[in-house]
């Protein structure tokens, strides 16, 4: 199998030029699916920390480079939307967050919030023991007690011990951003659902300061407050 990917087709979200050169480092396996992006692309094409992967290996190789405060050493780990990106040695910390378009984008944040990181629901079962099993859009599983979280709603993970810190229902009313789609990165107020019936995905109007669109159901996540305003700073 190739360990290299064509410019040209990589995803939309990826923040890479497309015609620069013919190829780029291939996402390894991980979370986030074909969305997600390699370390090194960030390390290298975005933040020029590093200049290649041979440096980006190094770099890991200290322990200096953690992904929602673990640390990795596989330059090619993908990451994606609301990943935790943090460098303690030079106190810096991002969040993965899509700019204007959809394209991944790192937003500058502090090292309060960059102790925990933000959830979409995607999924909802009952495991062994009664507990309930949340698995969010990254792919990954969180056990809860309660059942009182939905498919689409929000939540807010710990990145030390992985408990639920806050969440938010995906409701009319709810602050949302867009991730995909037209509309990409833009953020403002659920103010409609509009259920689909059958299988169609059901279609949503958002209300911004300056528009209001349609996009479907998919394509949102609920926020909250101080997390649009970290995109501001």
């Amino acid at each position: 199998m190739t360990k290299h990917q064509k410019r040209l087709s990589v995803p939309k979200s990826w923040p890479v030029e497309r015609k620069t050169e013919v190829f780029t480092v291939k996402a390894g396996a991980g979370p986030h699916g074909k969305d997600g992006v390699p370390l090194v692309v960030l390390l290298r094409d975005v933040l020029g920390y590093v200049d290649s992967k041979k440096e980006a290996r190094y770099a890991l190789s200290q322990d200096s480079i953690l992904i929602n405060g673990e640390p990795i050493n596989d330059e090619q780990r993908p990451i994606g939307m609301f990943d935790i990106v943090a460098f303690p040695g030079r106190e810096e910390y991002y969040r993965v967050f899509p700019d204007e378009g959809g394209r991944l984008a790192l937003t500058e944040i502090d090292e309060e919030s960059a102790g925990s990181r933000l959830g979409k629901i995607e999924g909802k079962q009952q495991v062994s023991g009664g507990d309930t099993q949340l698995t969010l859009h990254d792919g990954t599983n969180v056990l809860v007690e309660e059942s009182e979280y939905t498919p689409n709603d929000s939540i807010v993970v710990d990145n030390d011990d992985k408990s639920v810190v806050a969440h938010f229902p995906y409701e009319e009313g709810a602050l949302v951003t867009a991730v995909r789609g037209n509309h990409g990165g833009k953020i403002g107020e659920l103010t409609e659902i509009d259920v689909t019936p059958g299988s169609g995905s059901n279609i949503v109007t958002v209300e911004t300061d300056d528009e209001e669109f349609e996009t479907v159901e998919e394509y949102v996540v609920v926020i909250d407050e101080n997390f649009a305003g970290d995109d501001d700073e």
